[in-house]
C-alpha cells in the first residue's frame, strides 16, 4: 500500500525514481544497504510483473515482501505478524488435468521461502512486538487491541479475491487447514522467485480476520499500524545485514 511505501521512502536518503511499466521503482539505500523499493500492486498478475521487473531490470539478489493479510487460523489475530515458510495459490485449480492447487507443468503447489531470511525476520518481529506501544503508539494499541501481538510461521495463501466474508474464510480453513493467513500477491511473487532461483521471504501484518468485518477501518489500520510495522521490521532486518 502507498502508506507503507511512503514510510520506507522517508528513511531513504538518496532514493531515485525509475519508472518502468507504469511502476515507480525507488533505487537507493536503507540502513546502509542498497535497495529497490516498489509497490507490488494488487493481485497476482500485477505482483508477478513487478517481481519480474525487479529481477530483470535491477538484478536484485533477493525479494522481501511486506504488507497486510487476513488471519485464517485460530489465534492469528489483528496486529499479529505472519512470516511465511511456504506460499500457495488458493484459487489455482486446473483439475482434473492437474491436482487442485498445483501450478500446471511445475509439479508444485507450495513454494518455500528462504529459511535464513525468514529466520531473521522472525527474530526482529518478535523483538519489536514485545513493546507494541513503542512500535505504533498508545492510541493505535487501544484502538485496534494490539496488547499482545504475536509472530507466527507457516503457510500463507494467495488469491485474486479480497476474502471478506465468514463463509469464504470458513471454506478456506476447511480446504487448507494449515493456512495461517490469506492475501492477494505473495504466492505469485514466490513462484517468480522460484523460477529465477532468487531468495524470497514474505512478512504480513494481520489487518483483519478475513470475515464480515474485514473492510472496517482497513485504510486507517494500514496507515497507523501496518506501515509502522513494515518500516520497523524491514529496517531492523536490514540493519542486521553485513555491509555491502
Amino acid at each position: 500500500m502507498h502508506e507503507e511505501l511512503k514510510a520506507l521512502l522517508a528513511q531513504m536518503p538518496d532514493e531515485q525514481r525509475v519508472r518502468i511499466a507504469g511502476r515507480d521503482f525507488w533505487v537507493g539505500h536503507l540502513h546502509g544497504q542498497p535497495v529497490v523499493a516498489v509497490l507490488s500492486r494488487i493481485g497476482k498478475v500485477a505482483a508477478a510483473v513487478t517481481a519480474t521487473m525487479l529481477l530483470e531490470r535491477f538484478a536484485v539478489r533477493g525479494i522481501v515482501f511486506s504488507g497486510v493479510a487476513g488471519g485464517l487460523a485460530p489465534g492469528v489475530n489483528v496486529g499479529d505478524v505472519v512470516v511465511a515458510t511456504e506460499l500457495l495459490q488458493h484459487d489455482m485449480d486446473a483439475s482434473p488435468l492437474f491436482p487442485k492447487y498445483e501450478v500446471p507443468l511445475m509439479g508444485l503447489s507450495r513454494f518455500a521461502t528462504d529459511a535464513a531470511i525468514s529466520d531473521s525476520l522472525v527474530a526482529v518481529a518478535e523483538e519489536a512486538l514485545r513493546d507494541p506501544v513503542a512500535l505504533v503508539g498508545q492510541g493505535a494499541v487501544d484502538e485496534f487491541g494490539l496488547r499482545s501481538p504475536k509472530v507466527h510461521r507457516g503457510l500463507l495463501v494467495s488469491g485474486d479475491r479480497f476474502v471478506s466474508t465468514a463463509a469464504e474464510s470458513d471454506a478456506l480453513r476447511r480446504q487448507l487447514p494449515d493456512a495461517l493467513a490469506v492475501e492477494m500477491e505473495g504466492a505469485a511473487v514466490a513462484q517468480v522467485c522460484h523460477d529465477y532461483g532468487v531468495p524470497f521471504a514474505a512478512m504480513r501484518t494481520i489487518s483483519d480476520r478475513a470475515d464480515d468485518e474485514a473492510h472496517g477501518d482497513f485504510a486507517r489500520f494500514v496507515a497507523e499500524v501496518a506501515s509502522r510495522y513494515s518500516l520497523a521490521l524491514v529496517g531492523a532486518w536490514l540493519a542486521r545485514q553485513p555491509a555491502t
